[in-house]
């Protein structure tokens, strides 16, 4: 399991690869947040189906995401349903990411890495999906509509190059230039 490696084997490389004298100074991740916007608000059994979708592959009950202020051009109401969203702390974060790094993403379709531009300056990683099918535990017949997702990694990393250097020795798969 990943949380159990890190302790054990990841931490040491980092302290030595960082410049660390301290295990508590090494970044760590905090959390997972995979958020689902649903774009079509008329028809409930999309939330639906959404929302037992990330259930099964997040391992945790999601919620739903309601708007925070009326849009008129986008008929938009102040509390409608927009999405689903959840939040992994812990051990489930770790499964999570060693699922998502080592099947669900070599898995999609031309698949060639991820970017390493994407993080927020301050170690934090957000990315991408296009389509909840990759997840193993997802069929396609309990698909109603074929949905994205974003992930965010977020760590206690203070920098950039410390976040990409955690999440290079979780595993995660990205580009070679």
């Amino acid at each position: 399991m990943l949380a159990e490696r890190f302790k054990t084997e990841l931490v040491p490389q980092l302290m030595k690869d960082l410049g660390y004298g301290n295990p508590m100074q090494v970044p760590h991740v905090t959390k997972v947040v995979i958020n689902m916007g649903v774009a079509e608000k008329d028809d409930p059994k999309i939330l639906e189906g959404c929302v037992a979708n990330m259930a099964k592959f997040a391992g945790q009950q999601p919620v739903v995401t309601r708007a925070k202020h009326s849009i008129s051009d986008f008929k938009l109401i102040k509390g409608d349903p927009i999405g689903c969203k959840v939040t992994l702390r812990g051990k489930r974060a770790y499964a999570f990411l060693e699922k998502l790094f080592r099947l669900v993403l070599p898995a999609t379709r031309d698949f060639r890495g991820l970017s390493a531009d994407s993080f927020d300056g301050r170690g934090n990683y957000t990315f991408g999906l296009k389509e909840q099918l990759t997840f193993p535990e997802i069929s396609y017949g309990e698909v109603v509509k074929v949905q994205g997702m974003d992930i965010t990694v977020v760590n206690t990393a203070k920098s950039d190059r410390e976040g990409l250097g955690l999440l290079q020795a979780l595993g995660c798969p990205f580009k070679k230039d």
